[in-house]
């Protein structure tokens, strides 16, 4: 089924708002979740949206809470989340580290003590759009195994990279340290997909393609392999010194829920280098050469990073966003209560 846009923000509002969320979180949340969406990554939105639910009811997040400063130097500022909405304290992070980039040419935002941030393209797309370049990274709770290993020690910690074109097509890299992130590969699984690539291990520890397989196997697949395993560890290290919160060790030992996170904002205006006409120009040049490319298979598009979301939004604010029934079954009995 597909539900439009504003119906959907409308609601997931009415059900945070009644689940103890206050007013001024509440909205840029449920935009938020509604806005991933539309943008294609259901995973991170309305796929997401029951689990954030019942983090409020059980008290493991504070719907109320707002972030607090706690130190500030220069263009760094390190902030606590007070385990408050993770979309909602992202997108005020992102906005410190705008705010100082304008001021300085550089801002960096550190938080501790935060949550779930559902999609972390969401805020280089917010950097992007302020005409800035945007790096954030986030750790997340032990989901992973560190190569070698059978048992999960690291976390899927996701990167983004955002670079500002002024038409608004930026390129934005969203990955997880994970083949495929987790969201993904359970949305696959309620939708009876097969992954394109193998993203983990069965149960015998045999790669597969089956997400349902991976799930039950609870190993999933670190990009790279080993260099996925070692970056994975240098963000979360990063993301801890930072901020002064958790490492993804310290999210197993003290939480069974993903909850206490660390993350980092950092955005660059590069206008106080060079004119926005430079960087237009360097994409436009790169975009046209990987088109010319020969693809693997015929018919198929090269793109880059963030291309094909414009045109999903499009399609999804003209037709509607498309919802699993049963997730929108989940949603409109929160709504009931």
């Amino acid at each position: 089924m597909r539900v439009f846009y504003e119906e959907l923000r409308q609601t997931l509002e009415r059900i945070l708002l009644a689940h103890g969320v206050s007013p001024e979180n509440a909205a840029p949340a449920a935009e938020n979740y509604a806005q991933n969406s539309l943008d294609g990554v259901y995973s991170h939105g309305v796929n997401r949206f029951p689990r954030t639910i019942s983090y409020l009811d059980r008290g493991l997040v504070d719907g109320k809470a707002r972030p607090a400063l706690l130190a500030s130097f220069g263009a760094l500022e390190r902030w606590d989340g007070r385990l408050g909405l993770g979309n909602v304290n992202a997108r005020l992070m992102m906005d410190r580290a705008i705010a100082l980039a304008k001021e300085q040419g550089m801002g960096l935002a550190a938080i501790q003590n935060t949550n779930h941030w559902m999609r972390g393209g969401t805020f280089g797309w917010q950097a992007a759009e302020a005409g800035c370049l945007g790096f954030c990274w986030t750790n997340t709770m032990p989901n992973t195994p560190a190569w070698g290993g059978r048992d999960n020690r690291i976390g899927n910690n996701p990167f983004v990279i955002a670079i500002p074109q002024s038409g608004g097509a930026h390129l934005v890299l969203d990955m997880a340290m994970t083949q495929f992130a987790y969201g993904k590969v359970e949305q696959a699984a309620m939708k009876g997909e097969t992954l394109p690539v193998p993203g983990g291990y069965d149960k015998d520890g045999e790669l597969t393609t089956d997400p349902a397989a991976i799930q039950s196997g609870g190993r999933h697949l670190t990009i790279g392999y080993w260099k996925g395993s070692g970056l994975s560890l240098a963000l979360d290290l990063a993301a801890a010194v930072l901020s002064g919160g958790n490492t993804v060790t310290d999210i197993g030992r003290k939480y069974r829920d993903e909850i206490g996170l660390s993350q980092v904002f950092l955005a660059i205006d590069p206008e106080k280098f060079q004119s926005p006409a430079l960087a237009d120009d360097a994409i436009r040049r790169v975009a046209e050469d990987i088109r010319a490319s020969v693809p693997a298979r015929e018919g198929q598009a090269i793109t880059y990073p963030g291309e094909r979301t414009l045109e999903t939004r499009r399609r999804n604010l003209r037709e509607g966003i498309p919802v699993l029934d049963e997730v929108w079954g989940r949603i409109q009995a929160l709504e009931r209560g």
